[in-house]
């Protein structure tokens, strides 16, 4: 039977449905974990050991160092973990990752798994369809593992046969006897189809399947699956690319370590061989490297080697096993050894990627969030709201300006300085309002629970009410602007009186702001205060209001003194107004999800 065009595009129709397998069922375990994953990677970063721990945890459950790692850069690019911290758990998300190949080499030989693929979409179709958010969450994760191992068995039915095909595989033995030649050229090989791929359990699922039809030895399997180690690295590099200097490193970190490693055990790649192979065969009973002995001279075995020249059931459990645990091994002895050394590896990492200059803050940037996403929608949320808060610190400034703007002369460089800088941060507000909103909107439309749907509801109103504070801001400047275009002049009373609401107002703003920072659960003592807050500044703006009308009709001021005396203390109840009504956003959107 030939290899047709119809063969090969079945076999990338398969390596597809494995690896659609492999997202559905990363997505369903995240959307599962939800917040609960994110709180986790925010604290547990206390030292080397939890870091560690939490990333072989982390990348063991969603089963993707790459999901894992893509995680970790954009919680530093977030500001949530250092880079110190973050090394650490990527060191443990390389460990994790072995898991993967476990699960795929367990069942891919001795049980034929998607004979049962059929049962377990019936669990978990009907699961897509339940109210709870939960248990939809646990079907997507089913139906990926259905798809992930029915891919992997129609890649084994559609892969061509070496000894049926033997011209469409030429170029593969034809590489295959050149000594270490053929370790680097297959350890490259890796590397491309890792990248390509974007999944290093794919490379470790075709690497299996290689051996397994005969056409490549154990050992040349290993060094695929050694180049895959580094390829996989793409993925948190491309998630980098969006990010600030410190995901930049960390992406940085995660390939230093893949690739020092994957050199250390080139330069002793035979006897590192050999001890994987003796712990195969201590734990297995048989040596791969036997095996691939035996298909070398061509000996038919009957334990090892077929009649017709493949591996029969035993070799190839073996073989499996081997693969397997050549990454767990290489894996370990890589983080026991560098663990050790994560200090000075950030050093390395910072020197390879110095700072080129420092953050202007009078300048365009979103700090926390860029284009790139994460795997999970619900995971985008964090360096939303970190950049909320970022927001929200810079329109205190404007505050803090709009106060001081009172109190100059005008006429004064110091006034045209501040009125500016106000203005910039006015257009700069409307810049932030919108390239948050906009990332909210892409977050939206991934795949969220409605916890997480409830939350951007939340944030996009947060978001809203701050620009209209930054509004409130300049407009105060545009009000003293007013005032000294007619030659009005505040009696020190009067400032009294101004210098009072403005400094509620402050400290409505600065405990808005903390509210801000500890979004997800805010506590109800600084929910109170708010309320308090916004309450004094009413009742201050109706007794101003009061004694405005009295002091006009007493001749204490002008009544043009009194008009503009009256903007701006109107123009501080809305900022108070506008504080709240973030407060309120916070408390409705994000308390009650969390509940």
């Amino acid at each position: 039977m030939n290899y047709t065009i119809i063969d090969f595009i079945s076999l990338l129709g398969a390596v597809c449905l494995f690896l659609y397998g492999m997202k559905v069922m990363s997505e369903g375990l995240q959307k599962v974990a939800g917040d609960r994953l994110r709180n986790i990677l925010g604290i547990m970063t206390k030292n080397r050991v939890t870091g560690v721990l939490t990333g072989l945890v982390i990348t063991a459950l969603i089963q993707s160092s790459s999901a894992s790692t893509v995680m970790v850069v954009s919680f530093v690019n977030a500001g949530l973990m250092s880079l110190a911290q973050s090394m650490a758990v990527i060191f443990g998300a390389n460990v994790g990752t072995t898991v993967t190949t476990w699960i795929i080499s367990a069942f891919s030989f001795e049980v034929n798994i998607s004979d049962y693929s059929i049962l377990l979409l019936a669990v978990g179709v009907p699961m897509l369809f339940m109210k709870k958010s939960t248990y939809k969450s646990l079907g997507e994760f089913l139906i990926g593992f259905c798809f992930l191992f029915m891919g992997l068995d129609l890649i084994s039915k559609y892969v061509p046969d070496l000894q049926s095909n033997p011209e469409m595989l030429q170029f593969v033995t034809n590489y295959t006897t050149l000594g270490y030649g053929s370790v680097l050229i297959f350890f490259f090989f890796g590397i491309v189809l890792t990248m390509v791929a974007q999944s290093s359990a794919a490379t470790f699922a075709i690497t299996l399947i290689m051996c397994s039809q005969g056409w490549i030895s154990f050992t040349l399997g290993c060094s695929i699956i050694l180049g895959g180690n580094i390829g996989t690295t793409i993925t948190p590099i491309l998630a980098s690319l969006s990010g600030n200097l410190a995901a930049k490193r960390t992406a940085m970190g995660h390939v230093l370590f893949n690739v020092i490693g994957s050199i250390i055990v080139l330069c002793i790649f035979h006897p590192f061989m050999e001890l994987v192979a003796d712990i195969t065969q201590w734990c297995n009973g048989t040596n791969p490297l036997d095996i691939s002995a035996a298909q070398e001279a061509q000996m038919a075995d009957s334990t090892l080697i077929d009649p017709k020249g493949g591996l029969t059931s035993k070799a190839q459990a073996t073989v499996a096993f081997g693969l397997a645990m050549f990454p767990t091994v290489f894996n370990a002895l890589n983080l026991l050894v560098m663990i050790w050394f994560t200090k000075l590896y950030v050093k390395v990492v910072c020197w390879i990627m110095p700072a080129k200059h420092k953050d202007n803050e009078e300048e365009f940037s979103l700090k926390y969030i860029g284009r790139g996403m994460l795997t999970a929608s619900e995971l985008n949320i964090t360096q939303a709201q970190k950049e909320i808060a970022v927001y929200a610190e810079r329109v205190e400034r404007m505050l803090n300006m709009a106060r001081d703007i009172i109190h100059l002369p005008a006429g004064d460089s110091k006034f045209e300085d501040t009125y500016n800088r106000l203005e910039k941060y006015e257009e700069i507000s409307d810049r932030m309002d919108i390239e948050i909103g906009n990332y909210l909107n892409r977050v939206a439309e991934g795949r969220l629970s409605p916890e997480g749907k409830m939350r951007i509801a939340g944030m996009l109103r947060v978001i809203s009410e701050i620009e209209s504070i930054a509004d409130g801001c300049f407009n105060v400047a545009k009000a003293v602007v007013r005032q000294h275009q007619n030659h009005v002049k505040f009696t020190p009373g009067v400032m009294q009186e101004i210098d009072k609401m403005y400094e509620l107002l402050s400290s409505a703003m600065t405990n808005m702001i903390q509210i801000i920072r500890e979004m997800e659960t805010p506590e109800d003592s600084l929910i109170i205060q708010a309320y308090n807050k916004e309450r004094e500044i009413n009742n201050l703006r109706n007794s101003l209001r009061d004694s405005n009308i009295y002091n006009i009709n007493n001749k204490e001021y002008g009544y043009q003194e009194g008009i503009f005396f009256m903007d701006l203390i109107s123009e501080a109840e809305k900022l108070g107004d506008y504080m709240l009504n973030v407060v309120e956003g916070v408390k409705h959107q994000f308390q009650n999800a969390a509940e």
